[in-house]
């Protein structure tokens, strides 16, 4: 029934939103480096490669300049209508034609690269692998601030392998022991909701039982 619901609402969405996709192709072909879309290899269901779609946002050789896939505020590398895709999560829609086609999910773990992909604890790779990435997700959800959280730290990669994705990788966990239809529309609708007032709903009674958070992170994560 999600695979139904995925086809149903990504198509909806691309329909919907298409005013607003031609318009960023448009912008995006006569500024920065006058490319559109931005294709990367990540780990999908049962470790099978699949290549996400993005609208583009940084420069072409990013990841071989500073600090490579990891991303701060403010980075000099974003081009500067990069900044509002990025914040606004326009960037991420082109991700509706993974979900159509069925390499992703609109709700499941956020698909990683590899290197970042082995900075989950190893115990749970297996348990991640075994459903479809998403779009969205409770790791993308509770991490929406997750350029700040680095960009505060003096050593933002060793947080970021030490901290951030350690607990990213228990709240993915946590998604897949809980994965229902349920579960599904709550996320769809908890990333509606965030998009809309920026706040992260986890007061929500479906969140309760959530990892705790630790205590480098309980700054920038409400609960």
């Amino acid at each position: 029934m999600q695979r139904f619901f995925d086809i149903l609402f990504s198509t909806a969405a691309i329909v919907f939103l298409l005013p607003i996709l031609f318009l960023t192709c448009i912008v995006l072909r006569f500024t920065g480096e006058g490319e559109i879309f931005y294709i990367q290899t990540r780990v999908g269901q049962h470790g099978k490669p699949i290549k996400i779609l993005k609208f583009v946002t940084m420069l072409k050789n990013s990841p071989n300049i500073g600090t490579g896939t990891v991303t701060l505020k403010g980075d000099p590398r974003i081009l500067p209508v990069g900044r509002f895709l990025r914040k606004s999560k326009i960037n991420e829609l082109p991700q509706l034609i993974n979900v159509l086609i069925g390499d992703m999910s609109l709700i499941g773990p956020r698909p990683q690269t590899q290197r970042c992909f082995q900075s989950f604890p190893e115990s749970i790779h297996a348990k991640i692998l075994s459903v479809r990435p998403g779009l969205s997700g409770l790791g993308s959800i509770v991490f929406r601030d997750e350029e700040l959280m680095l960009h505060d730290s003096t050593k933002a990669e060793s947080f970021y392998d030490g901290v951030i994705m350690p607990y990213k990788g228990t709240l993915e966990e946590w998604y897949v022991n809980q994965n229902s239809l349920v579960t599904y529309f709550v996320l769809l609708f908890a990333t509606v909701w965030l998009l809309a007032t920026k706040k992260i709903p986890l007061g929500w009674p479906v969140f309760s039982k959530m990892p705790v958070i630790p205590p480098e992170l309980r700054k920038y994560i409400v609960k």
